[in-house]
């Protein structure tokens, strides 16, 4: 945990403790729910033949007083085992001679067989808001509910949230981390009411429509972005990168470039644009290695040189525009999605004008006038040709940045976004791409990412990468089926120590060869990015003042978390979200090893998470679940007899092949999807 980051323990034996520490956590979960079945059971007079945590075969067993303890082979769950109660034999709990012994579970009141099987449940939430309070005791961090990155053409950004924002609540409910946001946009329905304020403190509301081609409801939004870098991080910048070079450390805070102070992370974004080609002075406050220590932090003074563009030397055709910000100075310019820009002040876009610099070309014609020609089609005609006016804004070029799969290119001064299509349209003389043989008017089926031998992970990890370019041409939407340009492009500039090669067709029927080529610095062009430094989200360290403020705080958290759960189900039962989302016991070990690792307080948000999910399903009105046997009590309590033997084995077969059928699913979806 946090001994690694110090220093402190070598990384395997680090390694060793989070597995001990997940698996301890996760067992403690199983322990109390079985513990409260065992204990009001015993209470009640029931004869408990075995406490087992895990099921199957027995790996140690010992036995004390009438009952036995086991630790068994499958550690997905456990179960108390009752004279009388057994979902293997449901015979037995409508057995007259079984019922006739006085310390069966059978032979007991309703009111009693109820409190028996709801404890394990009530175990689950009291020990899950414990969790919670304790972790607040101790002080978390959590992500705060600002907003990074915006997705290109996602409804935030149509919608017009910007960097920097903040959200305050979501269909009135009250927004207090990031994960909060995530969770109350996957976990709702239809149409989304925001409260945010922006970074100068107005506060505006805004009604959207979220995302919903993916496997759940999203916004289309990164959290914010600080000013310092991962406090546990093993590197701070991308290989081969100005950052990776320039000495910066894990949890160094900026606190100045150029010597002018910067507080939040929309200070930076001006500046980087400007000395976009200057090295630049970055201040940064540093602590020892022990971040529980009293001395003052050190002030440090490192270079961060510039980070040129690079270029593979040819051009794309322009595609369509695929999306039109709200209220921008495009949409009020009459401009449309489906629009395809031809000219801009009598010059063509592609052959005269490079469409991968019409970002930059609006912004340094930003507040004037421009004449633009766009081809719009006309259901049912010709495409006709339409002369508007556009006055782009002082938005920055390149803020907004295509960093995902599928995303288009934006100009930010316009509002507007637009896609590749895959025909190279021209070949830059003396380029990569000329030099490589490649030829004008050919096919760009993809990008690839080559990692190179011994070459360290980056942000591609280490894999090859492939970023497919060519589109479908009847695709409705006008969006790439899988990859784009734009996104390659990003890559191109992200990446300093892979080989690139090109997927060339000739024509729309040929297959495709792959062309190796080197990418080239263009001359005098520098991005206006962190230059591959890599910064941690906007954190704040919450900690209750006292005794009662954290047991008020773990209250909240319980509340919310078995809200959350019960939302979940909902909206898998309405396909608001997709199955795919779902995580079985590997992944729930996996999930624990990651939590365990961020520290003890995270790791005890978790375990709360899981107590108050297994409570929750456990509680479900299906057969061999806890919820299941409280239907067939409160069925015998109204009626005052019990379910016949067959309604009872009947239904309790169905469960047990649902809950098996839903173990198989989880399980391999952590096997083959998650993992």
């Amino acid at each position: 945990m946090e001994l690694l980051a110090a220093g402190i323990v070598p990384e395997y034996l680090a390694t060793i403790l989070n597995i001990l520490t997940a698996a301890i956590g996760l067992g403690l979960v199983i322990f109390v729910h079985e513990l409260g079945h065992f204990a009001v059971a015993k209470w009640c007079g029931v004869y408990v033949e075995r406490f087992s945590i895990g099921f199957g075969p027995m790996l140690w067993m010992r036995k004390w007083g009438e009952t036995e303890y086991a630790l068994s082979a499958i550690p997905f769950g456990g179960y108390v085992k009752m004279r009388g109660q057994d979902d293997i034999d449901p015979g037995q709990m409508t057995d007259e001679q079984v019922a006739a012994d006085p310390r069966s579970y059978t032979s007991k009141t309703v009111p009693q067989r109820m409190a028996i099987i709801s404890a394990g449940v009530i175990m689950n939430l009291i020990t899950g808001w414990m969790f919670f309070s304790v972790a607040y005791g101790l002080g978390v961090e959590e992500v705060q509910a600002q907003v990074g990155e915006v997705v290109i053409g996602k409804p935030a950004w149509t919608y017009g949230i910007r960097p920097g924002d903040t959200l305050l609540k979501i269909n009135g409910r009250k927004v207090r981390e990031f994960n909060d946001i995530l969770r109350g946009v996957a976990l709702s329905s239809g149409t989304l009411k925001i409260e945010a304020i922006r970074p100068n403190g107005t506060e505006y509301q805004v009604e959207i429509d979220p995302d919903i081609t993916g496997d759940r409801r999203l916004l289309g939004i990164s959290p914010g972005q600080a000013l310092q870098t991962y406090k546990r991080a093993v590197t701070c910048g991308a290989p081969g990168s100005p950052a990776a070079a320039a000495g910066f450390k894990a949890g160094d805070l900026i606190t100045a470039i150029n010597g002018i102070p910067v507080t939040a992370w929309g200070e930076v974004v001006p500046l980087l644009n400007e000395k976009k080609a200057e090295t630049l002075d970055v201040t940064v406050s540093r602590k020892g290695p022990d971040s529980n220590s009293v001395a003052p932090p050190q002030v440090v003074q490192l270079k961060l040189a510039p980070a040129p563009v690079k270029t593979l030397g040819l051009r794309l055709e322009l595609g369509k525009i695929t999306a039109i910000r709200i209220d921008s100075p495009a949409a009020k310019a009459g401009l449309k999605i489906g629009d395809r820009l031809v000219t801009i002040e009598g010059e063509d876009v592609g052959l005269k004008l490079d469409p991968q610099q019409l970002p930059l070309y609006f912004y340094e014609h930003r507040g004037q006038p421009l004449q633009v020609v766009v081809q719009r089609e006309v259901e049912g005609g010709e495409p006709k040709s339409i002369e508007l006016t556009v006055t782009a804004d002082d938005t920055l070029p390149w803020s907004e940045l295509a960093f995902g799969a599928g995303s288009p290119m934006s100009i930010p001064g316009l509002g507007l976004a637009f896609q590749f299509l895959p025909t190279i349209l021209s070949v830059e003389e003396g380029g990569p791409a000329a030099k490589a043989g490649i030829k004008p008017h050919t096919i760009l089926a993809g990008v690839k990412f080559l990692k190179r031998s011994g070459a360290a992970k980056d942000i591609l990890g280490d894999a090859d990468t492939i970023v497919p370019i060519e589109i479908k041409k009847d695709n409705k939407s006008g969006k790439p089926a899988e990859g784009s340009w734009p996104y390659a492009l990003w890559l191109l500039q992200m990446t300093d120590q892979r080989d690139i090669a090109l997927s060339i067709k000739d024509d729309a029927t040929s297959a495709a060869r792959d062309v190796a080529l080197v990418p080239a610095v263009v001359p005098g062009q520098f991005q206006p990015t962190l230059r591959g430094l890599e910064l941690g989200p906007v954190t704040k360290f919450n900690q209750a003042d006292s005794f009662q403020e954290a047991c008020k705080t773990g209250t909240r958290k319980t509340k919310d978390s078995i809200t959350e759960v019960y939302l979940t189900i909902r909206s898998l039962i309405r396909r608001d979200m997709s199955y795919k989302n779902l995580h079985g016991p590997l992944g729930i070990a996996k999930f624990a090893y990651i939590m365990a690792d961020q520290g003890m307080a995270l790791f005890l948000i978790f375990l709360g998470a899981i107590s108050m999910n297994l409570a929750v399903i456990n509680f479900l009105p299906i057969p061999v679940l806890d919820g299941g046997h409280m239907a067939f009590l409160l069925y015998e309590g109204m009626t005052g007899k019990k379910p016949t033997e067959q309604v009872i084995a009947t239904l309790t077969y169905i469960g047990l092949a649902m809950v098996l059928t839903l173990m198989v699913t989880v399980i391999c979806l952590d096997l083959f999807v998650h993992w």
